[in-house]
C-alpha cells in the first residue's frame, strides 16, 4: 500500500464512520458529502478521471444537495429528533441489513479474480464509457433520477403540512 492510498481511505472512512455515530443530521449530511469526495479522490488516483469527475458532479454536487434540502425541509424542530420507542428494533433491521450488503459485496470482491500486467492497466476511453452508460444503463440512469424528483417532492410535501396534519403551515 502507498501513502496517498492510506490517506484517501481515511478520508474515504472516517468521514462515513463519524456520519454514522452523529445525532445531527446536517452534520452527518455533510460528512458524507466529504466521504463521497473522498471516494472521488480514489478513483482519481487509479487513473479514472472521467469517473472521478463525475462523482464529483453527481454525488458531491447534486445528491448532496438533494440530501441536504430534504434533511431541512423535513426537520421541524428538536423535539422530532426525539428517539422512537421502536429504535433499538429499526438500528438491529438496520444493522442486519448492512451486514447482508456487506456480506454480498465482499463476496463479489472475492470471486473476481484480480488482473496483473499490462492488460490491466490499461484505461478505458471515455467515449467507451460513455457508450456503455448510455446505452446498456440508460434507464437505470432514468430511474435514479426519477426516484431522486420524488423523493425531493415528497419532501416538500412533508414540509408543507405541519406534524398534526391539518394543513399547511404558516
Amino acid at each position: 500500500m502507498t501513502i496517498p492510498f492510506l490517506i484517501i481511505a481515511f478520508v474515504t472512512l472516517v468521514p462515513a464512520a463519524v456520519a454514522m455515530a452523529l445525532r445531527n443530521l446536517i452534520h452527518s449530511s455533510l460528512l458524507l458529502i466529504a466521504s463521497w469526495a473522498g471516494i472521488a479522490a480514489f478513483y482519481f488516483w487509479a487513473g479514472a478521471e472521467f469517473v472521478a469527475f463525475a462523482q464529483v458532479l453527481v454525488y458531491v454536487g447534486a445528491v448532496s444537495m438533494i440530501v441536504l434540502f430534504a434533511v431541512l425541509l423535513t426537520r421541524h424542530t428538536r423535539i422530532d429528533a426525539g428517539l422512537a420507542p421502536d429504535s433499538i428494533g429499526r438500528a438491529l433491521a438496520g444493522l442486519l441489513a448492512g451486514g447482508a450488503v456487506f456480506g454480498v459485496l465482499l463476496g463479489a470482491v472475492l470471486s473476481t479474480p484480480l488482473r496483473v500486467g499490462a492488460k490491466a492497466a490499461a484505461q478505458v476511453p471515455v467515449k467507451r464509457l460513455g457508450l456503455e452508460l448510455m446505452n446498456h444503463h440508460t434507464i437505470a440512469l432514468l430511474a435514479i433520477g426519477i426516484l431522486l424528483t420524488v423523493s425531493l417532492l415528497g419532501a416538500v410535501v412533508l414540509a408543507a403540512t405541519d406534524s398534526k396534519g391539518k394543513g399547511a403551515t404558516p
